[in-house]
């Protein structure tokens, strides 16, 4: 499984924007070097890492709504 959260936290920790635009040409690099099944796979990965921060942030915000 790809560590979609290293990316993440890299990116937005990064300095500046041309830290952040070489952590995204790196990680478009890893998946052109992926196969056509690989690709599948991270892009599942990818969909269902994407759902799960979502829920999470939709969690934080209804809990902040809450307490206002």
């Amino acid at each position: 499984m790809f560590d979609f959260k290293k990316y993440h936290y890299r990116s937005i920790n990064a300095k500046d924007l041309n830290e952040r635009l070489a952590i995204n040409q790196e990680l478009k690099g890893y998946y052109a070097s992926l196969t056509e099944e690989e690709k599948e796979i991270f892009n599942q990965q990818l969909e269902a890492y994407i759902k799960n921060e979502t829920e999470k942030y939709q969690s934080v915000m209804q809990q902040v709504k809450s307490e206002n």
